[in-house]
């Protein structure tokens, strides 16, 4: 199965990244949020992108224009009916990811992959949602989705080899190194994560050193981005959420005990 059209749900920083690597690869992308602000952002901010990048040389104007028009902001789901493939890219919260993927079922035809690009949640959980979850699949980008070359991809106990292998094979047509990972907290990367951030949280609360010094030292080490950074990059809302559901997937290890630093930087955010 070719995936000529792809419908994005949430035009968050992800889901607007997600976006612009499937139109930069030719697809015909539909990025889908609720909030007409939102689309607004994504496409600002995608103006700004493209220019960027003219700037340094590394595309042209025809090029600018041509993954431009590859995409399409929409505000209702049912605008992703025709699409071959649809990932999820909204809030860490198993019951949304539910009825979102439940009602998208009801508008896209019976061959139409439906991806989540979650960063910890059960993928077979995800799949239960619907009347057809062998075309379910977990599909992790990371952020900046552009720029990071590794994707994750995850299928289901219930999901169809024919899907996993479609998935593969357009990730790496979009330029990106593919992963295939067992549906496990986590996965492979955030579960190898959680000691980055967990440690050097661990670190700060005992008073060793502070947020800046200990991204100096492992920025010093090779790290493109210390710890601190990369929280506030990803948000700290997804980042708790996600260490709070390896800790209790995982049965309470408290190898991966959240802290309480994340836990009131979060709520700072919300």
């Amino acid at each position: 199965m070719d995936i000529n059209k792809v419908g994005v749900i949430g035009a968050g920083t992800m889901g607007s990244g997600i976006a612009q690597v499937a139109a930069t690869a030719g697809c015909q992308v539909k990025l889908f949020d609720v909030n007409q602000a939102q689309l607004d952002k994504a496409q600002a901010a995608l103006e700004k992108i493209m220019n960027r990048l003219i700037e340094k040389g590394r595309i042209d104007a025809a090029e600018k224009t041509r993954i431009q028009s590859n995409i399409s902001y929409v505000s209702t789901v049912k605008e992703l009916a025709d699409s071959d493939l649809t990932i999820e890219a909204i809030i860490e919260n198993l019951d949304i990811k539910k009825k979102v993927f439940q009602e998208l079922e009801s508008h896209v035809s019976d061959d139409c992959i439906i991806a989540s690009n979650t960063s910890s949640l059960s993928i077979a959980s995800i799949a239960a949602s619907l009347d057809k979850p062998e075309r379910c699949i977990g599909i992790h980008f990371f952020n900046p989705a552009p720029l990071m070359k590794l994707v994750e991809v995850i299928p289901a106990v219930q999901t169809a080899q024919n899907v996993t292998d479609t998935c593969v094979a357009t990730i790496e047509n979009w330029k990106k190194v593919v992963a295939v990972a067992k549906d496990t907290p986590g996965f492979i990367v955030n579960r190898v994560a959680r000691p980055y951030y967990s440690e050097s949280l661990r670190i700060y609360e005992e008073g060793m050193a502070s947020f800046a010094t200990i991204d100096y030292a492992l920025k010093g080490l090779g790290f493109k981005m210390g710890p601190f950074e990369l929280m506030d990059y990803i948000g700290h809302d997804v980042n708790y959420v996600v260490t709070e559901t390896v800790f209790a997937a995982f049965y309470f290890d408290p190898r991966y005990k959240p802290s309480l630093t994340q836990k009131r930087l979060m709520e700072l955010v919300g």
